[in-house]
């Protein structure tokens, strides 16, 4: 090793040991998260506080106002995304961005995304409050409609920052209205998404804190899970179109039934993934039929169907397969059947040097971690396009997820904050040392 490696190795090692005893105000975290699962909480149940809607700018302004009130700067970009930082940095160097999203899905979940980003700023807060220097400036980000529940482009704002998307305003929601129109009833700035992009170097790494969505941590009793690989997703319009017809005076032999055909479709979308094995899992999530009456044999039926899986193969295979059976089924049914992808996400790997601070930051809480892979997607794999990312999982209870009852209990929340906040530490002196390096 040479002399200045071995220098930043050791001034990296005192600064963790100098802030080892720094945790995150656990009572103070849990009510953000509190009051901020009531902005769109739906009677039904759960929250509803869809990507580029009111109820998501209404959590942005909460969260930014709370922390501004705490001595942050907060500012939100022309595509929705918030961003707080501290008071006085400079914006000229590479940062560490840390975050997730507050959108959530229709009748979904309190934590999903808003837990990540709650725990970020908790974690610039504490930094802040103790005055801690920090040799690469740390900034929070909330990234805009990551669900994609609304406005159907899931991954916004994290596209919109890494200059992934071709036409970003040529987004719609489903019934057509676009993206630059949710945009403006929100007081963000659809004339300016150009100026949105980050230059080339500008995150240095980025650390996404989420809750697992799975059960795999609470089966195993570990409180933290470190995040080996982000899983592909592959989503596909499928439109059936057949012939609305009499249903009481059109012959069974006669029809040209959308709905039926679209069963079809549903029943061996499950079976590519349960029984053939194709890949990790194939869902249908949405459909919807025309003209949806009683007495009209279906003439048309949109949905969608969603393929996923961490071999990058396996999930071209599986859109492969899904157009294959859509293409048996319009031969078998009489009805013309198109396929679109409308988004593609490749599989990721999590950085190395990042999974190592955030097992190295466990083991100084005394907390037991396990390697797995997400099987959701994150704005952490969009951003991978630019920058090395981490992730941290904590429980999900009986593993639910996108639903009314998603939760987690208050102690693993509180853990995963205070591993995220000794994994930013502990980063911090990473990248420090990766920048004193030679070359």
């Amino acid at each position: 090793m040479s002399q200045s490696n071995l220098r930043a190795r050791e001034a990296g090692d005192l600064f963790l040991d100098s802030q080892a005893g720094l945790r995150i105000d656990g009572a103070r975290l849990i009510d953000t998260l509190e009051r901020l699962g009531e902005i769109g909480a739906d009677p039904a149940g759960g929250v509803t506080r869809l990507g580029l809607s009111p109820e998501e700018d209404a959590a942005r302004t909460f969260l930014g106002d709370r922390y501004a009130a705490a001595g942050l700067e907060a500012e939100t970009d022309p595509a929705g995304n918030l961003f707080v930082r501290r008071p006085g940095t400079s914006r000229g160097k590479p940062v560490l961005l840390v975050g997730s999203h507050v959108d959530t899905v229709v009748q979904g979940g309190r934590l999903d995304g808003a837990y990540g980003v709650v725990a970020a700023l908790e974690t610039l807060r504490v930094l802040h409050e103790h005055r801690v220097e920090l040799p690469v400036e740390m900034v929070v980000v909330a990234f805009a409609n990551e669900e994609g529940a609304l406005v159907q482009t899931p991954f916004w704002g994290s596209r919109m920052l890494c200059g992934s998307l071709d036409d970003p305003l040529g987004a719609t929601d489903r019934s057509g209205r676009p993206v630059g129109a949710h945009l403006a009833a929100t007081g963000c700035a659809p004339d300016r998404l150009a100026d949105v992009a980050w230059p080339p170097g500008s995150v240095a790494a980025f650390i996404e804190l989420h809750i697992e969505q799975g059960p795999s941590l609470e089966r195993q009793g570990v409180p933290i899970g470190v995040v080996e690989g982000i899983v592909g997703r592959t989503i596909l319009d499928v439109d059936v179109t057949g012939e609305a017809q009499h249903a009481g005076t059109t012959p069974m032999a006669d029809r040209r039934d959308a709905l039926t055909a679209a069963a079809e479709i549903v029943l061996a979308v499950r079976r590519i993934a349960a029984e053939d094995r194709v890949c990790a899992t194939a869902t249908t999530g949405f459909v919807a039929a025309a003209p949806n009456v009683t007495n009209t044999i279906p003439g048309a039926v949109r949905l969608s169907v969603e393929v996923r899986d961490t071999d990058r193969a396996r999930q071209a295979r599986g859109e492969g397969v899904v157009r294959e059976q859509c293409a048996r089924v319009a031969a078998s049914s009489g009805c013309r059947i198109e396929v679109t992808a409308t988004m593609r996400s490749r599989p990721v790997s999590t950085a190395p040097f990042l999974r190592g601070v955030i097992r190295q930051a466990a083991d100084r809480l005394g907390l037991p971690h396990l390697t797995m892979p997400s099987g959701a997607g994150h704005d952490a794999q969009i951003v991978a396009r630019i920058a090395p990312v981490g992730m941290i999982f904590v429980p999900s209870r009986r593993g639910i997820s996108h639903a009314p009852g998603e939760d987690t209990a208050p102690g693993d929340l509180v853990n995963g904050a205070n591993v995220l906040l000794h994994t930013v530490l502990a980063a911090q002196a990473e990248l420090d040392r990766h920048d004193s390096s030679p070359g």
